[in-house]
């Protein structure tokens, strides 16, 4: 992948340490120059909860659909799983994720997704799902909204959330980073959840005046409640797309 509107660009990467790195090697393809100043983390829960338990229930047959809608909650559940001594065939229920980059971390673990929406986020997820009734688990981070679970229930299915994964705050930015942001030497933030956006403001205190770039519209309508100036939203709503819209956003300076 190339594009002008990169070639030699800066690019702050926000997303968690064990995520950033799709992004930056897409980045770097397009001729940019990204720099991981994680906003958020993502940590395991602790072992013998709920998580465990859900785990044996859907291997046990007790839910008709296992929702995902992030990769770290589909590896994280594994992790689990294996931990408990299952693998893939222990996953005995219809699968769903949010979009492409979910799909594709259960693929390696050997699961195809029953159900993918269009556009990808929660919103349009619950749109595409079936009517209840039924058992439905959502695998999700401790900071997940309640409105997928809402609307799946006026659906006419019974919901769990458990949750798979913590997410949780980094203290600071790097002091190289804080000093870039100052210096103007950062040409676009790119962020990829409504946390990073939240966890990179509480961090850096004052916007710098840079361009934003948002994965999808939840992201930039944190952003833009947080008083940022959203430059660009990606479409798809993807890593990919993202990129793209990064281009647009520094082509238009």
């Amino acid at each position: 992948m190339s594009s002008d509107g990169l070639a030699g660009k800066t690019v702050l990467v926000t997303r968690a340490a064990d995520q950033a790195g799709d992004l930056s090697a897409r980045l770097a393809a397009a001729g940019a120059v990204p720099i991981e100043a994680p906003a958020i983390a993502t940590r395991p829960v602790a072992s013998g909860g709920a998580l465990d338990r859900a785990v044996v229930q859907v291997a046990g047959g007790a839910f008709d659909w296992v929702v995902f809608t992030s990769a770290s909650g589909v590896r994280f559940w594994f992790e689990r799983a294996r931990t408990l001594g299952f693998d893939a065939r222990a996953l005995r229920a219809l699968v769903a994720a949010v979009g492409p980059g979910t799909a594709a971390e259960l693929d390696r673990h050997g699961i195809v997704a029953n159900l993918v929406p269009k556009r990808f986020t929660t919103e349009a997820l619950a749109r595409a799902f079936p009517r209840g009734p039924g058992a439905v688990l959502l695998a999700r981070t401790n900071i997940a909204t309640p409105e997928l679970e809402q609307a799946l229930r006026t659906k006419g299915w019974a919901v769990r959330k458990v949750v798979a994964y913590r997410t949780v705050r980094v203290r600071s930015l790097p002091s190289e980073v804080r000093a870039m942001l100052r210096a103007g030497r950062v040409d676009a933030l790119a962020f990829t959840s409504a946390s990073t956006v939240q966890g990179f403001v509480r961090m850096a205190g004052a916007v710098p005046a840079t361009k934003v770039v948002c994965i999808g519209p939840v992201t930039a309508q944190t952003a833009k409640g947080l008083g940022l100036t959203v430059d660009a939203v990606a479409s798809p709503h993807t890593l990919d797309g993202l990129v793209a819209a990064l281009a647009r956003a520094l082509n238009r300076s």
